[in-house]
């Protein structure tokens, strides 16, 4: 049986793929403001609040404003709605002390249409092992029970705990998985010509690991009021997808997808798919591109901009694309496997 289904969805991620390039990218500032008429079929409206696609320019934003400004955002892109900062210890002026681990948040909204109606859409399909390795090959996952979850000793994890209940378990948990991506192209280059300036310094790995959850929710499961306050658009909710990276191993202390499913107000035989990615990355590591200008052969491996795409350490169409482009095609990826179906 797991065979068949593994072939089908290899089936179905081959169609999906051939048509990821049918589907356009166009860049908005407000998803939730941009009005439904103006959504075309295969038409992805983004918006990940760059004012430059050449710098960080508005890419990130610290938490705590984050959190203020954006509250219905914060309730359901946090790793929990409870998640705040933690605190860790670095050395300062010789001295260890306790301080704030800050992050910075790089969020994207994403909307597109399906040409069936929402209740026809069956999420249940997609928190499955096969659709996640169809999305990028170049990230190898493998399902892991909730006894294997990492507990990592490193301090910067221990605040990622959710308060409520074990990662992997609890309502609407359907998959766990374990995914490793090595760095691909020039990066691997950089991160060993990095790490010889980490004196003392945890170095930096040329392979990203991370561990996440997928759940399944339904309205009753969620507060639907704030949610479609969130995407904007006053319809019933017939499903919420999410996937919640609760480890990962550098950069990054958490990320979040979430894939919201709603009627189209203005066409019942259509849907809407609203789709919302926040990483939270670590306020240290975009900080410390000083360190890095400093060093002619290094000039180009600025965090912030390698993040970004900007470096001409960047390739490919993975992570080691930067976060912009690799999201772009995550959306792409799902948004033509949503409507393959």
């Amino acid at each position: 049986m797991r065979t068949t289904m593994a072939a089908l969805f290899l089936c179905a991620a081959t169609f999906a793929v051939a048509q990821v390039r049918d589907f356009q990218i166009v860049k908005v500032a407000s998803v939730p403001a941009t009005t439904l008429d103006q959504l075309k079929p295969r038409t992805i409206l983004f918006n990940d609040y760059r004012l430059d696609e050449t710098t960080d320019a508005g890419a990130f934003i610290r938490f705590d404003d984050w959190a203020t400004k954006k509250p219905l955002q914060r309730q359901f892109l946090s790793i929990f709605p409870a998640f705040a900062e933690g605190t860790i210890h670095r050395i300062v002026d010789g001295m260890r002390k306790e301080v704030k681990d800050e992050l910075q948040m790089y969020i994207t909204e994403a909307r597109f249409r399906l040409s069936r109606p929402a209740e026809s859409v069956g999420l249940a399909r997609f928190a499955t092992l096969p659709f996640i390795q169809s999305i990028d090959p170049a990230i190898k996952h493998e399902a892991i029970k909730p006894s294997e979850v990492s507990i990592p000793k490193d301090e910067r994890a221990a605040n990622i705990k959710n308060p409520d209940r074990a990662w992997c378990e609890g309502t609407g948990v359907a998959l766990c998985v374990r995914s490793q991506y090595k760095l691909e192209g020039k990066l691997p280059m950089g991160v060993a010509l990095a790490n010889k300036l980490r004196d003392g310094e945890r170095k930096v790995s040329d392979t990203l690991e991370f561990e996440s959850e997928l759940r399944l929710l339904t309205p009753a499961d969620i507060d639907e009021a704030a949610l479609r306050k969130l995407t904007g658009i006053d319809t019933p909710v017939t499903g919420v997808f999410e996937q919640n990276m609760f480890y990962v191993n550098q950069v990054m202390r958490f990320g979040k997808l979430v894939a919201v499913l709603q009627p189209n107000p203005g066409d019942a035989k259509s849907s809407i798919a609203t789709i919302m990615i926040a990483l939270a990355v670590s306020t240290n590591t975009l900080d410390s591109q000083k360190k890095y200008q400093n060093v002619p052969v290094l000039r180009n491996l600025v965090p912030s901009q390698v993040l970004l795409g900007n470096s001409s350490f960047n390739t490919g169409n993975s992570i080691s694309s930067g976060l912009p482009n690799y999201v772009r095609n995550q959306i792409k990826a799902i948004a033509a496997l949503l409507e393959r179906g």
